[in-house]
């Protein structure tokens, strides 16, 4: 059994062609596809944050709308770029998020990708202290936010306040029991999974990682998750941890879906640079009849590794074509793959 999800960028653009034409359609049509994919049995609806963009930016607003209009289903990120964060203010936002779902929240954060302009952190206010990188600023980022969703007073109170407070250093309100155990790391290297693993935040893995052995992508992605789980083990933690990898899936069931992806010629992996230092690896895509599609993703060992599958969605193909896309993934695939009963 797996858990099984979808991951949107919230593409956004002005051109006729686009079924999603403006911030508030990528807004709205995102929180109408969570409803329908809980509807659906899906387990999971998980957007992307980018900056500078024309895509979805600021996660908090989304994802409590989202937890108010349904019961069940996580919603999460994958992920949050910690250079770009207040992780204090972050701490409060996911926090009311969380509350007003339920619970539901599972927060994926990470030290982010190639960005829309330079060092775009910095017109947020931010700026690495001596002697760090921008990588270790997220981390920094990433340790405070730890810290304050465990809930321990820390601050000094105000002798004389203008609301009562509770004895003792204060914390961070409102406080949602439980969410730091939902924050997952988003890890393009198996350095930095082994270092997530030691903090007890678990696993996203993407189509895109560190190209660190030149096998290819799902057995690189496979040997990542292995040395989390060693780490995690070896890290004493009393809880399991969760894994989840990401995919572009499709099962080509009708005119539609051959118009859009039948003719994919991405069915192998592709390497390229990320920067003048960083080799990166780039998964392939899975488009093909449901039988065939089987017998793929049966040779993908990363997928069996993990209990999580996030179906990205072209998402400016409209809610009703992507609801297509995840409903024949859980009714003609899954099943077949033991990932439904």
């Amino acid at each position: 059994m797996k858990k099984i999800g979808f991951l949107s960028f919230g593409h956004w653009t002005p051109s006729p062609q686009s079924g999603t034409r403006t911030a508030a359609d990528a807004l709205l049509q995102s929180i109408d596809l969570a409803v329908a994919a809980e509807e659906l049995g899906a387990d999971g609806a998980y957007f992307r944050v980018h900056h500078f963009a024309r895509q979805l930016a600021s996660p908090f607003p989304l994802l409590a709308a989202i937890g108010a209009r349904t019961r069940h289903i996580e919603i999460g990120t994958g992920v949050i770029d910690m250079r770009y964060e207040n992780p204090l203010y972050m701490a409060e936002s996911a926090s009311a998020a969380d509350l007003i779902s339920g619970g539901r929240l599972q927060l994926g954060i990470s030290r982010g990708s190639p960005e829309q302009v330079i060092d775009g952190w910095r017109y947020f206010g931010y700026q690495p202290a001596e002697g760090e990188n921008e990588s270790d600023m997220a981390r920094r980022h990433t340790e405070v936010l730890l810290d304050a969703l465990r809930g321990e007073g820390f601050a000094k109170p105000n002798p004389q306040p203008m609301f009562p407070n509770p004895p003792g250093m204060l914390r961070l309100e409102p406080y949602s029991e439980g969410l730091r155990e939902r924050i997952w790391w988003g890890a393009g290297s198996n350095a930095t999974a082994v270092w997530a693993a030691k903090l007890s935040m678990n696993l996203q893995s993407s189509t895109l990682k560190d190209d660190e052995t030149g096998e290819p992508f799902h057995i690189q992605q496979a040997q990542q998750i292995r040395a989390y789980r060693e780490a995690w083990a070896q890290a004493g933690h009393a809880r399991t941890p969760r894994v989840s990898v990401s995919r572009s899936i499709f099962a080509l069931m009708d005119g539609r879906d051959r118009a859009y992806f039948g003719g994919s010629r991405d069915e192998s992996d592709k390497v390229g640079y990320l920067d003048e230092k960083t080799r990166a690896i780039f998964g392939r895509s899975y488009a093909a009849e449901p039988d065939k599609l089987i017998e793929q993703l049966k040779q993908d060992e990363a997928i069996a590794e993990a209990d999580t599958l996030l179906l990205t969605v072209p998402n400016q193909l409209g809610v009703d074509y992507n609801v297509h896309v995840i409903e024949s993934i859980l009714k003609h695939v899954a099943p077949a793959m033991g990932w439904r009963e």
